[in-house]
């Protein structure tokens, strides 16, 4: 079968690569696997910045947000073939860590966690795949189309769930949610925050394209003025951002009404410095019990969530994020990125 491959933390050795047909062990999933959504952490892993071969490997099979088909499931699962599927990414690690022997396996507290197609674990970026059932989560049928966004979606209901969890320690009514990005984290965020019934806002840079017409779509507000300008006149009292830029992270900081949160799901890169005033950030943090909180990756309680969330949304909108599909045959043309992409998409038959 055909997998796509990378010698971890060597530019350039990205390949398809024919492997032999998994075989399932006890309590597995046989899957065929039916595409794959391409993210800046594979374009990161196959420029050699990023990654790790499973042991005593040196390659490893890329993709973690998977969309596949049940082939074959063992005895007694709730699963069965024809079924569709995605693959959980990561697993707890073996000590395990109090958060991992929890379930809170995106919380591990000592990082000897592993990941699909990240981290010493193959990934889903092959023509067949196994996967243990308890990290399978089945999708309705309608998302045979759209169900890689899944893992990501998996990654804003927890950044939800952050922003739920801090504003319970007291009165928390929101009204109006911000976000910074208009990618797919950043689209799938303001979806789950028009599901919430919010008044959504989302700031990104285009004026045109793709992405100020998905907001639209969506009944959601879109911008591409200065931030700081932005939440002056808004006040937003949650920012979920997701762009990774320092001074855009700075802004969000500075930028709710009292009471206000921003999650930071965007990862920002090194080696740039920008002119900050952190006694006034800190003096505004305070004054306003303002909290600023951090969110990765998601267990399984959201990736459940993220299922229903996909399951509830217009078809037609979430296609709207897809604005590439390429065959894994011609997988160099989708790790290039192009200016009006929101997500590309391998497919694997």
């Amino acid at each position: 079968m055909r997998a796509l491959t990378v010698t971890p933390q060597h530019a350039g050795t990205a390949a398809l690569t024919d492997l032999p047909e998994p075989t399932p062990a006890e309590g597995e999933l046989l899957v065929e696997g039916i595409a794959l959504g391409i993210c800046g952490t594979d374009r990161e892993i196959i420029e050699g910045r990023y990654g790790w071969a499973p042991p005593g490997r040196d390659r490893l099979v890329l993709g973690h947000e998977s969309l596949g088909r049940v082939r074959r499931a063992p005895a007694g699962a709730d699963l069965a073939e024809g079924d569709l599927v995605v693959g959980v990414v990561r697993r707890p690690d073996p000590v395990p860590c109090g958060a991992c022997a929890r379930g809170e396996f995106d919380m591990c507290r000592n990082g000897r966690y592993t990941e699909r197609g990240i981290k010493e674990r193959d990934g889903y970026g092959s023509e067949l795949w196994t996967v243990e059932t308890d990290y399978a989560v089945k999708l309705d049928p309608r998302l045979e189309r759209v169900g890689m966004l899944l893992e990501p979606t998996s990654v804003v209901a927890k950044a939800w769930e952050q922003v739920d969890r801090v504003g319970a320690r007291s009165w928390y009514a929101p009204q109006t949610a911000l976000v910074t990005g208009a990618g797919p984290i950043g689209l799938l965020a303001a979806l789950l925050g028009v599901q919430r019934g919010l008044d959504v806002h989302v700031l990104d840079l285009v004026s045109d394209g793709p992405k100020p017409a998905a907001v639209a779509a969506l009944g959601a507000t879109y911008h591409s003025q200065p931030l700081a300008d932005l939440t002056e006149k808004l006040r937003p009292d949650l920012v979920i951002e997701a762009t990774g830029v320092g001074r855009v992270v700075v802004d969000a900081m500075n930028g709710t009404a009292a009471y206000g949160i921003v999650c930071l799901t965007g990862v920002s890169s090194g080696g740039r410095t920008i002119p900050v005033d952190a006694g006034a950030t800190n003096r505004d943090l305070v004054l306003e019990n303002d909290v600023v909180v951090g969110s990765v990756n998601a267990n399984l309680r959201h990736y459940a969530a993220a299922a229903d969330a996909l399951a509830a949304a217009d078809p037609d909108w979430l296609e709207r994020l897809i604005t590439r599909r390429v065959p894994l045959s011609r997988f160099a043309e989708a790790l290039i990125p192009r200016p009006d992409d929101i997500k590309t998409v391998l497919t694997l038959d």
